[in-house]
């Protein structure tokens, strides 16, 4: 196995483990996180690849991470550069669940895009540039390792509904606002997969003679509400660069003319776009999530405002922040990755409603 780099950067997840401990009693009651088998020394490696960064952790029976990592997804660099990035992640934690004495169970990698999980391909995914990847067999033959692979946002969505902000709801809307929109549909305590197509929120044409979008269209939602737009449109709106959306959030916060307009733009097309899902889909939950999310009401509020002046006879649904915040994703891997442990051959179990 190949020697750790140790000028990399680790992460501690710190405020997961604070969670995920203060949620400990409840989760030892769920059947997808325990099992009868003893789990001393075992865990799954999980990675949560995004367009611009992964996370990856080895998560224990109750999702505690025991090491963490983070690495830049180098999309530039091409597709072929991002699949030996990310299966040199997970040898890094191969080899610390080496060092730790921890057995791999196995091993869930989820990421951005059309993903089938039936099938373990990445269809299609604007960011990274793939189409119709076998990424599950490729990241095996390369790793050695049993390789589950999922949807990110789906991921997230499930980790929402278990442990986070979504506990107890059984129609749910979870949107991660990013370098791009997706979002993951729950309908009676079930995801929406439609193999893999289900959730392109961001990809919903909001204006037809709106800029190209990455997927090839134009008008999409990404290219107005995402946390990438809307350090783009700042930029060429006023000429200043600003590093991302946080900085332009913070610009609205102090009054800047050109930050509230790009700002009042990006929150009107994310509130009609959820007032169109809310028609369709009838959420009783809304829960938004991504780097977005952390600029707190300053978002929340007028897309709360937009959501409600687009809606009628609908039902209204709780727009709320999720919990999780940007470990979800790697969170909602574990759980795929513990979900094909508890699948594996063995002795017959009781069915459940089921999230992944």
């Amino acid at each position: 196995m190949p020697t750790t780099n140790p000028s990399r950067t680790t992460a501690t997840l710190a405020p997961l483990r604070t969670h995920l401990e203060s949620e400990g009693n409840r989760l030892a009651g769920i059947r997808i996180l325990t099992r009868d088998a003893a789990s001393a020394g075992e865990c799954v490696i999980a990675l949560d690849v995004g367009g611009t960064g992964m996370k990856g952790a080895l998560l224990d029976r109750r999702l505690r991470p025991l090491a963490a990592v983070r690495r830049a997804t180098p999309r530039h660099a091409g597709p072929d550069a991002v699949v030996a990035e990310i299966a040199a992640v997970l040898m890094e934690l191969a080899e610390r669940a080496e060092a730790g004495e921890l057995t791999v169970c196995r091993v869930g990698v989820v990421v951005p895009g059309v993903v089938d999980e039936d099938l373990a391909r990445a269809v299609y995914s604007a960011n990274l540039g793939w189409r119709d990847l076998p990424l599950a067999d490729l990241l095996r033959e390369r790793t050695g390792l049993p390789v589950v692979l999922g949807h990110d946002v789906r991921a997230g969505g499930a980790a929402e509904c278990l442990v986070g902000a979504a506990r107890g709801a059984r129609y749910v809307l979870f949107v991660a606002i990013g370098t791009g929109i997706a979002s993951a549909v729950v309908s009676d305590g079930r995801p929406v997969r439609a193999k893999g197509y289900a959730g392109e929120l961001g990809h919903l044409r909001i204006d037809p003679d709106g800029a190209v979008c990455g997927c090839g269209g134009r008008g999409c939602l990404e290219t107005v509400a995402s946390a990438s737009a809307i350090a783009a449109a700042y930029t060429a709106r006023s000429g200043r660069p600003v590093s991302g959306a946080e900085e332009v959030a913070a610009l609205v916060a102090r009054g800047d003319a050109d930050a509230q307009a790009v700002w009042d733009r990006a929150t009107e097309a994310l509130g009609a776009a959820l007032a169109i899902a809310t028609t369709l889909l009838a959420p009783e939950l809304i829960v938004l999530g991504g780097g977005l999310a952390e600029a707190g009401e300053l978002l929340f509020g007028p897309v709360r405002a937009r959501l409600a002046e687009g809606l009628t006879f609908q039902r209204h649904p709780s727009l709320v922040r999720a919990e999780l915040g940007d470990e979800a994703g790697c969170l909602g891997a574990g759980v795929y990755a513990w979900r094909a442990v508890e699948d594996a051959p063995g002795p017959a179990r009781t069915e459940e409603p089921r999230l992944l």
